[in-house]
């Protein structure tokens, strides 16, 4: 008996480390810097699925069976969900940059501004699914779901590259009244982030828009003969006299700082920004505030 008890404990001890060792290095960054932050109180009040109506929507891959409204959906074809006001509300879209421009670190001692965008962006939706929301990627990839699958299902998908220099925003399917967050350099043409934002406005959606620099980008520490190449090696300028750059660089830094915090204040979205030699654990306590101060509760 004592045999078998030990057998079956080392064997699921071993299934167990396997399992781990099987998880992304993402999940495990976000694992540990999600247990770092407090959550406080959080959480709606709701009386459950007694709450107003809010709408009829189409139905979506994720949704059970028991979500569907037959009433509604027998008028048609197609099949409706009926849904409530706190379950629109308890929804939260992400949408974390993973063009090329994100793979860049100034120095070996500091991370990616890629690795430092997706780990506060999946131990943000990791902070959130635990208090009860429901999080997905914007676009119709992921939709908002809550469970431990769902983070795998984030991590994964937030660990993937893109070939493209400077992603766009991605703004589609954004269920109307949720809450949104968006992770990038912005270093790209800045009409994709207003059209995005502003129909995100339209839907009645609020969110966080995360600004993360390496600190090089903000200080310009380049003298003399300089070659600058992107990351993803679509654009290259070399120049003699890199310190004579630096003043319309930090002018145009300034403006585009400038553009997002006035787009932010325009549809009633929250501005950050976060460099990648700063405190990771930082900058997710400020995330997650914003996140909670923008759910509606």
């Amino acid at each position: 008996m004592i045999q078998n008890v030990a057998q079956n404990a080392a064997g699921l001890r071993a299934r167990a480390e396997s399992q781990a060792a099987t998880l992304p290095p993402l999940l495990a960054r976000a694992e540990h810097l999600a247990g770092a932050v407090l959550l406080g109180d959080h959480g709606r009040r709701r009386a459950g699925m007694g709450d107003d109506f809010w709408q009829y929507r189409p139905a979506q891959v994720g949704d059970s069976r028991r979500m569907i409204d037959h009433r509604r959906s027998a008028m048609g074809d197609q099949q409706f969900v009926r849904e409530r006001e706190w379950q629109i509300a308890q929804s939260v879209m992400v949408w974390c940059d993973q063009g090329a421009s994100m793979r860049f670190a100034s120095t070996d001692a500091l991370p990616t501004k890629a690795d430092r965008a997706r780990t506060l962006t999946l131990a943000a939706a990791i902070l959130l699914i635990r208090a009860g929301e429901r999080v997905g990627l914007t676009g119709t990839r992921l939709p908002p779901r809550r469970g431990n699958d769902q983070i795998l299902r984030l991590a994964d998908m937030l660990s993937q590259d893109q070939d493209i220099e400077y992603e766009p925003p991605e703004h589609r399917a954004m269920l109307p009244n949720a809450a949104a967050l968006f992770v990038s350099d912005f270093m790209g043409d800045i009409s994709g982030v207003q059209t995005a934002l502003t129909k995100a406005a339209d839907r009645g959606v609020r969110g966080t828009l995360l600004h993360v620099l390496d600190p090089s980008e903000e200080a310009f520490p380049f003298r003399g003969r300089t070659i600058f190449e992107s990351v993803g090696g679509t654009v290259r300028h070399e120049t003699l006299k890199a310190n004579d750059l630096k003043d319309r660089y930090l002018q145009r830094l300034a403006e585009r700082k400038a553009e997002l915090q006035s787009l932010c204040a325009l549809t009633g979205w929250q501005y950050g920004l976060h460099h990648t030699d700063s405190s990771a654990q930082a900058g997710l306590l400020w995330l997650y505030q914003a996140l909670n101060g923008g759910v509606r509760v």
